[in-house]
This record gives structure tokens, C-alpha cells and sequence, in this order.
């Protein structure tokens, strides 16, 4: 071997194991370009969906995104996430679908006992209605398997029937990551190319690559009260209950959904290189800490998946 391909070998740049996980994504969305005649990009302004549109970003450079970003409005969402979804596509000059479970609520496909209630499971009706309204054939999301156990026996392309239902022993194989998105009329599969990644290294691609989020994610002071072991935030949604006493304390969200199940951690993570920090030592998964709606529903995630949820 010369001297120059000695020199050429020895200056090339060791590949990360988040390079490695960035080329699978990229691959991925890809791949549902090609292959999909209509697909959307789930975005609701959380950290995943915020990773998913920067990986889309480096996907189609230079050109634009090549699918529209659809978020399903529970009506219940933070202020701030809202604003920051809506900054973000602006800024990408990204086509933004929004459709809404108030929607849903008043045409009557979506029915609550009190409007105080969580409507984070209802957002599959919603979705299963825009799927059907705007003809995707093909929905891109940021679903993890290390967040729950039932994500975690979907494949990476996940096949739903024509009712939009999930059902785990008709799952295509991906041997050698190769992806099936072949669908009939009315069939459609959700995509996740992030599933191989965990909540670290999420982070520490938000670090390295430098992604704005929404302020909630970082360290913030905020009232609270404790409750079946949950930092439960104060909001007319979410008011203290009776004998409940109101704490003001440095919390951030690992994740942010409807705000009626979402509950924040005790953190002093300002900034994303201080949250990786702290996610090295965490136990719990991110909806194990901090989803009310996962510890109380009597309906467990793989059932809902089945009727279509994210």
C-alpha cells in the first residue's frame, strides 16, 4: 500500500455509533419516499419528532422535505410546544396539516365522560380520520422501542389494516433491513426511524447537532403537587386536589404530550449537554416517570396500538 493511501486511511474520520444510527434513519426515510405514494411526518414539537425533522432535513438536501408534517391537536398541549411547532415549519417553509380531537369531539367519533379527561388515547380516532381524509398511505413517527414494552415488538415499517389496527403477527419481516410498504387501498403502515434509538441518544444527537426544542424540556422553576409518586404540574387542566400541598420547584419534561397526563421531573438540566447528564443515570423510562395516563388507564398500550394509537 503507498504512503498516500496509508496517509488517506489514517485521515478519515471514525464513524460514531449516532452516525451510524443518523445513516439508518436517513436510509429509512428514504425509503418511505421511494416506496410511498402519500406519507406525512408526524410532528408535534417534542424532542423526537424535532430529531425526525432534522434527520428529514439531511435526507432531501437541498431540496424541501418531500411530505407534509401532520399534527393531531388534543386541544390540551402546552402553549410553548404549540408555538414551537408552528415557528419550526414556517421556518423550513414545510407544509403543516394540523387536524384536532375537538374535531373529533364534535362530530361525535370521539366521546369523553368530562372534558377534564385525558385525550392522549383519543388522538388515534383523530389520526385514523386524517389517514382516511388526506389519503396517506404511509405515517412517520418518532416511537422508541426502549419507551414501552409493546413498541418494542413493532417492526421499523409497521403494518395497519384498513381499519388502521395494529396487529402484531402480521408484521412483515425485515430481514437484512429490507422494508415492505407495499398497501392496498385504505391500508397504510406507520414508520419509525427512530425505533433503534433510546432516550440517551436522542440527547446526545440533540447535543451534537444542536436542535432548538421547546423551553419545557429544560430546567424551569414551576408549581407542582406530588401524586402516586408523579410531579403533577398546576394548570387550570390540572388543579391541586384536596389536602394536596403546592410545591414551586426546578422540574423539566422528558416528554410533552396532553397536558392532563404529562408531569415533569425534579431537574436542574439547563441546557442539552446537562440533560444527557442526567439521563445516564436514569431508571425509569420516560413514560414509567412521567405519563399519568400510563399509570392509571385500565387499557394497556399494546391494546391501544391494536385500535391505532401512535
Amino acid at each position: 500500500m503507498s504512503a498516500a493511501a496509508i496517509a488517506s486511511r489514517v485521515a478519515r474520520p471514525v464513524r460514531t455509533h449516532l452516525d451510524w444510527l443518523e445513516s439508518e434513519a436517513i436510509h429509512i426515510l428514504r425509503e418511505v419516499a421511494g416506496q410511498c405514494q402519500n406519507p406525512a411526518l408526524l410532528f408535534s414539537g417534542g424532542k423526537d419528532s424535532s430529531v425526525l425533522l432534522r434527520l428529514a432535513e439531511k435526507a432531501f438536501r437541498p431540496g424541501r422535505i418531500p411530505f407534509p408534517l401532520l399534527h393531531i391537536d388534543t386541544g390540551h398541549n402546552f402553549p410553548e410546544v404549540l408555538e414551537f411547532r408552528d415557528r419550526r415549519a414556517e421556518g423550513l417553509g414545510a407544509r403543516l396539516v394540523v387536524r384536532s380531537v375537538e374535531e373529533s369531539i364534535r362530530r361525535g367519533t370521539v366521546r369523553l365522560r368530562s372534558q377534564s379527561d385525558s385525550r392522549n388515547a383519543a388522538q388515534s380516532v383523530t389520526l385514523l380520520e386524517a389517514i382516511a381524509e388526506l389519503s396517506f398511505d404511509a405515517a412517520i413517527g418518532g416511537a422508541r422501542r426502549d419507551e414501552e414494552k409493546a413498541r418494542a415488538k413493532e417492526r421499523v415499517f409497521s403494518f395497519r389494516d384498513e381499519f388502521g389496527q395494529w396487529n402484531p403477527r402480521d408484521q412483515r419481516p425485515e430481514l437484512w433491513s429490507l422494508y415492505n410498504a407495499r398497501v392496498r387501498p385504505g391500508e397504510h403502515v406507520r414508520v419509525f426511524p427512530i425505533s433503534n434509538w433510546t432516550e440517551l441518544e436522542v440527547w446526545q444527537y440533540i447535543a451534537r447537532e444542536g436542535i432548538e426544542l421547546p423551553s419545557l424540556y429544560f430546567a424551569h422553576r414551576r408549581p407542582v403537587v406530588r401524586r402516586h409518586g408523579l410531579l403533577v404540574p398546576v394548570t387550570p387542566l390540572t388543579p391541586p386536589r384536596a389536602g394536596e400541598a403546592v410545591e414551586e420547584l426546578s422540574v423539566r419534561f422528558r416528554t410533552v404530550g396532553d397536558i392532563s397526563c404529562t408531569c415533569p421531573v425534579e431537574s436542574t438540566a439547563g441546557d442539552a449537554e446537562a440533560v444527557v447528564a442526567e439521563t445516564v443515570s436514569v431508571r425509569l423510562t420516560e413514560r414509567g416517570a412521567t405519563r399519568m395516563d400510563d399509570q392509571t388507564s385500565e387499557v394497556s398500550m399494546e391494546r391501544r396500538k391494536r385500535e391505532g394509537y401512535f
